[in-house]
C-alpha cells in the first residue's frame, strides 16, 4: 500500500486544480489538488484520503479505485495500475470502469449541459458540476448506492418527477438494459449483488421475470429544482462501443425555458440561490 499512497501523491500533485472546477483562488501549499478536494471530488471523507496516502488501508474497494480515477483523471493505463496495486487484478469479465481519457475530452466540451458516466450496470462514476447543480450531489450517497436502477426501485430518483407511464416505460427499458448486461457479464459478482438487492422490489422482480432483453437510450426528465423551479430536460444516452460506458446528456426540451434555467445553475454553480435564513 506504500506505492499506491505514494502514487496517489504523485497523481494528486499534478492534476491543475483548474481542470476540475477548482479555481485558483487563496495560495495552495500543494501544486495540485488538496486532500480535500480529491475527497470531495472521489465522494470519500478527507480522514479516508489520508489513510490512503500513508499506506494504512489494507485493501481499498475497486469502486473507491474508480472514483479516485475519475477523480484524479487517471488514464486507462494509470487506473488499470492502481487497480493492480490495490489488489484488484484487470479482468475482462468484469464490468468495465475505467473512463478513457478521450471520453473526458467529449465530457469537457459539452460542459454547457448536465451529464454523467454510468457503466453497464447504471452505476454512476463521473458527473459535472451542471450536473449536481440540477439533480442534487451524489456524494451524499455511498459509492455503492450511486446506481440509477437502485434510485428508480428501492428509494427515488433524484428531483425527477415522472408520471405513471413514463416511469413504467424507464424502468421496462432498464431492466431490459440490465439483462442484457447479464449476459455480456455473467460472471462479474457485483452483477449478482446488484440483482440480489433489487429482487427485493416486487416491481422490479415482475419485470425481471418477463426477461426482456434491449438497451436504455433515450427519455424525458422533469427535474422539480428547489431554487429555480422545474426543468424540462431530454437525455440522451451515448454508449461506448468496447467498454459498454454510457455518456447521458441532458439537453433543455425545446420551447421551455430550460436553457436559461442551466445557465443560471451554471453561473451559481451548486451554492444556495436564495439568502440564508
Amino acid at each position: 500500500m506504500d506505492q499506491l499512497g505514494a502514487a496517489l501523491r504523485a497523481w494528486r500533485d499534478r492534476l491543475d486544480p483548474a481542470r476540475v472546477g477548482f479555481a485558483h483562488g487563496s495560495p495552495r501549499r500543494v501544486p495540485g489538488l488538496r486532500r480535500a478536494e480529491l475527497a470531495t471530488l472521489a465522494g470519500i471523507s478527507v480522514e479516508y484520503v489520508v489513510r490512503l496516502e500513508q499506506g494504512r488501508v489494507a485493501t481499498p474497494s475497486a469502486q473507491v479505485c474508480s472514483a479516485l480515477a475519475r477523480a484524479l483523471r487517471l488514464s486507462g493505463d494509470e487506473h488499470a495500475h492502481l487497480l493492480r496495486m490495490a489488489g484488484h487484478a484487470a479482468d475482462p469479465s468484469r464490468v468495465p470502469r475505467m473512463i478513457p481519457e478521450s471520453l473526458y475530452r467529449i465530457v469537457d466540451q459539452l460542459a454547457g449541459n448536465p451529464l454523467s458516466i454510468y457503466d453497464a450496470t447504471w452505476q454512476l462514476l463521473y458527473w459535472n458540476p451542471l450536473f449536481t447543480a440540477t439533480f442534487g450531489d451524489p456524494t451524499v450517497h455511498r459509492a455503492a448506492d450511486r446506481n440509477v436502477l437502485l434510485w428508480q426501485f428501492l428509494g427515488e430518483l433524484p428531483r425527477v418527477r415522472q408520471t405513471a407511464a413514463e416511469r413504467a416505460a424507464f424502468e421496462e427499458s432498464l431492466i431490459a438494459d440490465l439483462r442484457a448486461t447479464t449476459s455480456r457479464y455473467p460472471d462479474d459478482p457485483d452483477v449478482a449483488t446488484l440483482i440480489s438487492r433489487l429482487n427485493g422490489n416486487p416491481r422490479f422482480r415482475q419485470l425481471w421475470s418477463r426477461r426482456s432483453v434491449g438497451g436504455h437510450e433515450s427519455s424525458h426528465k422533469l427535474v422539480e429544482h428547489p431554487e429555480v423551479g422545474d426543468i424540462a430536460l431530454n437525455s440522451d444516452v451515448l454508449t461506448t462501443q468496447d467498454t459498454s460506458l454510457r455518456l447521458v446528456v441532458y439537453t433543455p426540451q425545446p420551447d421551455t425555458d430550460a436553457r436559461s434555467k442551466l445557465e443560471l445553475l451554471t453561473a451559481v454553480g451548486v451554492q444556495r440561490m436564495s439568502p440564508q435564513g
